[in-house]
């Protein structure tokens, strides 16, 4: 009698432990397919700001809604939390390809979204209610919920810290979605078998194992899901796409032509980036009369660097970019690289991978000329990089005589985020000389030259290039009607009104398929 009563009190507690694992489990599982579908909002839609705050506030608004159901649920318990987290794990498991392939066939995006979001969102909340009331004659009250809340708080940690350090740069987020869906399955799995007295019911342990391979078949194909997804959402073949922990890198290729994508916006055509990259660097290069030391913002594909490298006087290049795969990818691949004629290759090339708001309040150093090429400030990360604060550092950096060239986007599509541009550069104290150049994958797209000194455009430039002469270079600074000066406010870091402007801009443009946001 006494061997058969400790082998129930061994059962009960591997039962106990068992859950408690449980709970850990999902709460990373929950979490993550909350991050999964920020992250892939932002990605399709942009302002990853607006997208991580609108969908946090509906998954946990969904996760109330499926805390406050659990208590029309009085019995069979176990059966219940068993078909939750099949369903769970399945419709949290297919979430990545659903919303990739969504976006690429239906015009209603948003509803699919929000929709998966709040049926997830409804699902996690039913979890962890169910575990407490399953596990409330195993601990007092209070130590239930401490235990619980605790592993569920631990849980989420562990998502967070997984999320960007490891499941984006290395998993990929088709695979990700698969994998922690595969997760809450085995959680109704091992449920299944721990709790077979209690509901003895094969057919749900054969769901279970149903959805356990449906998912690991997910998590098989998932490259070839993402590839068919992506041949949806671009025109050209894909010839190399990867997810670093700041952005999704795509490359395609039609008939010769190269095309650089980030977080879906387009970058550069092969076919004429000379033109944006000659306009971007050569003015403003050409003005300074010694230009020995060279410093980049941005731009790691590398074609800034190719452009002032033409320049024999520059002994010095110093690159920053945020992204170590952005510029692993035009260094080490010989078909990127030589889209920038091995530039970052060169002995007079230093590349550093750091976030540049930062590196510029820690580096000490100088330079004659600087070139600024972020993307465009579609959101407040990026929009933090087009304030006061920002070109104020930059001029701290700047040596005498020297200049600083901005790409500053389109005058015509967006014209007050440019002159907003414009007139934030001059709150900082420098001089600001707006232009524009033709580039025809993007339309009429802007720039700014700073400097210390009234800036005179330059009548010389290298023999070499295909688009800038002295006869154009003058014209550039000339602006129509339709993208002359209008008012806007100054760009500063606590109002990012930058981020406004553009985005009010370029919606109006969403529409035209001939124009794309860099």
């Amino acid at each position: 009698m006494d061997d058969t009563r400790a082998a129930s009190t061994d059962h009960a507690g591997i039962k106990t432990r068992a859950l408690l694992v449980a709970v850990f489990t999902i709460a990373t599982c929950g979490l993550i397919y909350e991050l999964l579908a920020g992250t892939i909002a932002s990605y399709l839609l942009g302002d990853s700001v607006t997208q991580f705050s609108t969908i946090i506030g509906v998954y946990l608004f969904a996760m109330g809604v499926g805390s406050y159901l659990s208590r029309h649920f009085r019995r069979d318990l176990v059966t219940r939390f068993i078909e939750i987290e099949i369903l769970v794990g399945v419709i949290g498991g297919i979430s990545s390809p659903v919303l990739f392939f969504a976006f690429g066939q239906i015009d209603v995006f948003r509803v699919v979204l929000y929709g998966w979001v709040t049926a997830t969102g409804v699902l996690v909340g039913l979890e962890i209610p169910f575990l407490i009331r399953i596990l409330e004659n195993q601990f007092p009250l209070r130590d239930l919920v401490s235990k619980v809340l605790s592993l569920d708080y631990l849980g989420a940690l562990a998502a967070s810290l997984l999320f960007p350090l490891w499941l984006v740069p290395r998993v990929g987020l088709m695979r990700s979605s698969f994998v922690f869906g595969v997760l809450n399955v085995l959680v109704a799995v091992w449920t299944c078998h721990l709790f077979h007295a209690q509901h003895r019911r094969p057919w749900l342990t054969a769901q279970a194992y149903g959805a356990l391979v449906l998912l690991l078949l997910g998590v098989a194909f998932s490259d070839d899901l993402m590839e068919l997804s992506e041949r949806q959402l671009y025109e050209d073949a894909v010839i190399l796409s990867r997810s670093s922990p700041y952005q999704r890198i795509v490359l395609t290729q039609k008939d010769g032509e190269v095309r650089l994508f980030l977080n879906g916006d387009l970058q550069f055509s092969s076919l004429d980036e000379y033109r944006y990259h000659e306009a971007l660097v050569h003015p403003g290069l050409a003005a300074v009369a010694t230009p020995r030391r060279v410093l980049v913002l941005g731009g790691g594909d590398g074609m800034a660097v190719r452009e002032i490298l033409r320049d024999d006087r520059v002994e010095q290049v110093t690159l920053v970019d945020l992204d170590p795969m952005m510029t692993e990818i035009f260094v080490e691949h010989d078909g990127f690289a030589a889209l920038n004629d091995y530039a970052l290759r060169s002995p007079r090339v230093e590349l550093v991978n750091a976030d540049a708001f930062i590196w510029l309040e820690e580096d000490a150093g100088r330079y004659d000329f600087i070139v600024v090429d972020f993307p465009d400030p579609s959101n407040y990360s990026l929009g933090k990089l087009y304030t006061t604060t920002f070109y104020l550092r930059l001029a701290a950096h700047l040596e005498a005589g020297g200049v600083v060239a901005i790409q500053s986007t389109s005058p015509l599509v967006s014209r007050q985020a440019f002159w907003c541009i414009v007139e934030t550069v001059r709150a900082a104290g420098l001089h600001a000389a707006p232009y524009h150049a033709s580039v025809p994958t993007f339309g009429e797209w802007g720039f700014v030259v700073a400097s210390r000194e009234p800036f005179q455009v330059p009548t010389r430039f290298p023999d070499t290039l295909r688009f800038l002469t002295p006869a154009i270079a003058g014209s550039l600074f000339e602006f129509p009607a339709d993208m002359a000066r209008v008012p806007v406010e100054v760009n500063h870091l606590n109002n990012q009104i930058l981020v406004h402007y553009h985005t009010d801009g370029w919606n109006q443009y969403a529409r035209a398929p001939s124009l794309d946001a860099r």
